[in-house]
């Protein structure tokens, strides 16, 4: 009882906070994160929702896609980028890796879904190791930019090569096969997708929570405050970036695996920077290097589109107003934690070489420099 009660104290004039979630036992955490799970699952059947968050279009559907892989790929992008401090501009490029190789091996080899799904998997890993080794040298700018040329290299490629189907893609790409009258797959049917997905961001959460607890993960955190303190500590700066990139491209593969079977067609236009765009958006938005709150990002840059679409094309006015208005408000995030919080409140921003100075050291430096 203390405990909780003692993080609420108001000594001093001071605000008032919520009690460290770490602190609750860990019978009372467990429960929580079981029934948030249930809860998940149980999102496409509960009554009157679709009219209340998607009037115009499929619930269900749009849980799948953007929500849904939105929320897989900004968990994934917040390895790279909250984690790491590593700007990634290119984060698309593993998306469709992982749809293309899923397309490829359905449809040219016959594959069923679920080892296409592992293969597209390990390729995209193998894409981060390439892109990583020669390139994570880079920091910054350098950086975002060089990442930003892969994933439209990724793109063009896939535009201009004939047995990926040039501009056409891949069509006719089988979905994953039903599993009795519980997991049915179909055009109609994406329940069985969302439990798949409900299902990968359960597994991503744990390995990346594991991660940040990890030595691996202080490693990240030393990196991304500071690089070059963190090398004469005797960190290896550059094996722990390439883990970053690896894990991040793996589970972006998974996401476009994922996608290719429930669209059934994939062109190269899927994959548009943007999309690397809006994914960073998503973490940055809410709260990068928190997971609760890259979930909330990523749902809110999935969802708001898909609320306003009764606006047409004045929905996409609303909704940068939207994320321009939170950002004003709320510039560490929707729920940033309480350690990336004290790293912006230092100024650095807690984005290591991303340079957001956007705390009271910031505004110190322009003083100076006025």
């Amino acid at each position: 009882m203390s405990t909780l009660v003692s993080g609420s104290t108001t000594r001093g004039g001071r605000r008032p906070s919520l009690p460290s979630w770490d602190r609750v036992p860990a019978a009372v955490r467990w429960a929580a994160y079981l029934l948030l799970f249930v809860v998940a699952l149980w999102l496409p059947s509960v009554p009157g929702i679709a009219n209340v968050m998607s009037p115009q279009n499929d619930w269900g559907g749009v849980l799948v896609y953007p929500i849904g892989l939105y929320i897989v790929m900004a968990l994934g992008l917040n390895v790279v980028v909250g984690y790491a401090g590593l700007l990634d501009l290119g984060y698309v490029a593993f998306f469709a890796i992982g749809a293309y190789t899923v397309g490829v091996l359905t449809t040219k080899y016959d594959w069923s879904f679920w080892p296409a799904l592992v293969v597209g998997v390990v390729l995209s890993m193998a894409a981060g190791l390439l892109l990583g080794t020669p390139t994570l040298r880079l920091r910054g700018d350098y950086l975002a930019i060089v990442t930003l040329g892969f994933g439209e290299i990724i793109r063009v490629t896939a535009n201009n090569t004939d047995w990926l189907g040039g501009p056409r893609g891949i069509s006719q790409i089988p979905r994953p096969p039903n599993v009795g009258d519980t997991l049915e797959f179909g055009a109609l049917k994406a329940k069985a997708y969302w439990y798949v997905i409900v299902v990968l961001i359960v597994l991503i959460i744990l390995i990346a929570k594991r991660l940040e607890d990890s030595r691996v993960g202080r490693a990240w955190a030393a990196i991304r405050e500071d690089e070059d303190a963190a090398e004469l500590m005797g960190v290896p700066t550059l094996k722990f970036k390439l883990a970053a990139f690896f894990i991040g491209a793996g589970i972006a593969g998974s996401g476009g695996a994922v996608f290719a079977s429930r669209q059934t067609a994939i062109v190269p236009d899927n994959f548009p920077f943007v999309l690397s765009a809006l994914i960073l958006a998503a973490v940055v938005l809410g709260g990068s290097g928190n997971i609760p709150g890259v979930i909330l990002g990523a749902f809110l840059i999935a969802w708001l589109p898909e609320r306003f679409r009764q606006f047409v094309e004045w929905r996409q006015l609303f909704f940068g107003a939207a994320l321009v208005l939170i950002m004003i408000f709320r510039p560490e995030g929707l729920l940033p934690n309480r350690q990336r919080r004290a790293e912006m409140q230092e100024g650095t921003g807690g984005m290591g070489s991303l340079g957001a100075e956007v705390g009271p050291v910031a505004v110190q430096n322009v003083e100076v420099d006025e």
